[in-house]
């Protein structure tokens, strides 16, 4: 069921009730337009032609009026745009100058009848539509006795006339309404639509930031204590000055592994749906199984971490394991910047219907990378984890140090 905007649901109240201030009329074409003014030009030709070759009794006395034969169809330009005023514009000069002539009487009768039938397809008023339609009648019966129709009586051919005219009428009439009906619902689906791909662009982009914080944050902090630590010993320990920038090494090759995983969806060729930063590289994104490698890397920072996996290991989602590997990264990383000195736990526990992941320190001194940090990644990380129905909860422990806390629901086996 589409939600229509509550401007379009007033105006559908309000066709409904026939108030016509909420809805009006929609603008005729510019072909109607030209249509109605041609049509109007032609009857008014007509009449005049009538006009020169009326004869009668009342030629001398209603010349006067005569000049007004070939002005009665001119109003019939607008009838679209202003069906009421035409058709009760028309009705009077109709029966004043129905005395002139037969054909003069005739073509007034078909005025009328294109009026009424406009008044019927295009008014916005149903109180004031309907007491003209029977105006309308009675006049086309006073027009036709002037005309001197033969075989039919007046009523009968006013009601054959203006039956089927008024039948069209309303068939157009709900056409049109189902037409602007479908166009609304159309508009409000492709709003919506609109809305939606926007609400979907923007929750892509959270994600890719999210992904390029945990990656270059995690990976530049472990290079930068690394190198920091290198330049101190590079004097009085080459050798363990050449380990750390060997572990600079693998964490800029890491980090530009993962970098080209997040840029390769925003380099997907769309004619081929190749991904080149996916064929340039294929090892799958980290998960679960490369904890050993994310812990090995911050234990060569200078950080001592204990890993500890408890429960029977089993296959998870690779978004669920994405997101446990990043809360484990983004906790690691928070240790080294805020707690330099302290010692780290890692737990994850596969239990019956969640995973657990727990990143607990021992606290410590901030370290200088500690001012970099602006507390995006522990929001980042529960909106990552809330897609999936986890939690994370963060916060000191009682006995000194952080807990980092991520529960994350999983279908029993």
């Amino acid at each position: 069921m589409i939600n229509l905007p509550r401007t379009d649901r007033l105006s559908a109240a309000a066709r409904l009730t026939g108030d016509p201030s909420a809805d009006p009329p929609p603008r005729p074409t510019r072909r109607g337009r030209v249509f109605d003014v041609a049509l109007a030009l032609f009857l008014a030709c007509v009449a005049g032609r009538y006009v020169t070759t009326a004869s009668g009794p009342h030629e001398t006395s209603w010349r006067g009026l005569m000049l007004l034969v070939p002005l009665v169809p001119l109003p019939l330009a607008l009838r679209r745009r202003f069906p009421l005023a035409v058709l009760w514009t028309v009705l009077p000069a109709a029966l004043l100058i129905r005395h002139q002539s037969a054909d003069i009487a005739y073509s007034a009768g078909v005025v009328v009848i294109i009026a009424a039938y406009s008044a019927a397809a295009y008014g916005r008023r149903p109180r004031l539509m309907l007491p003209s339609l029977p105006a309308a009648a009675a006049a086309l019966v006073v027009l036709f006795d002037d005309a001197k129709l033969p075989h039919f009586p007046n009523s009968v051919i006013a009601l054959l006339v203006l039956v089927p005219v008024f039948a069209v009428a309303y068939e157009l009439r709900m056409w049109r309404r189902r037409v602007e009906d479908g166009r609304r619902r159309l508009s409000a689906l492709e709003r919506a639509q609109l809305a939606a791909l926007e609400r979907a662009v923007e929750l892509e982009r959270a994600r890719i930031a999210r992904e390029l914080h945990d990656v270059v944050t995690h990976n530049v902090s472990m290079m930068t204590i690394q190198a920091g630590a290198a330049r101190k010993i590079l004097d009085t320990a080459p050798d363990k000055a050449r380990e750390a920038m060997a572990a600079v090494e693998r964490g800029g090759r890491a980090a530009m592994t993962e970098l080209r995983h997040v840029m390769g969806l925003l380099t997907i060729d769309s004619e081929t749906g190749d991904d080149p930063a996916a064929t340039a590289d294929l090892s799958p994104q980290p998960g679960l199984g490369r904890l050993d490698a994310l812990v090995d890397g911050v234990r060569q920072a200078g950080l001592p971490v204990e890993l500890t996996v408890t429960g029977e290991r089993r296959a998870v989602p690779p978004g669920v394991e994405l997101a446990a590997y990043r809360v484990v990264q983004e906790a690691l990383t928070n240790t080294v910047k805020h707690a330099g000195g302290a010692d780290a736990a890692v737990t994850v526990e596969y239990a019956p219907d969640h995973l657990r992941v727990e990143v607990t320190d021992t606290g410590g001194r901030p370290t200088g990378a500690a001012a970099t940090g602006n507390g995006h990644g522990l929001i980042g990380l529960r909106e990552r984890l809330a897609v999936y129905g986890g939690t994370l909860h963060t916060g000191p422990r009682p006995r000194g140090g952080y807990r980092v806390k991520a529960l994350i629901p999983l279908e029993s086996s």
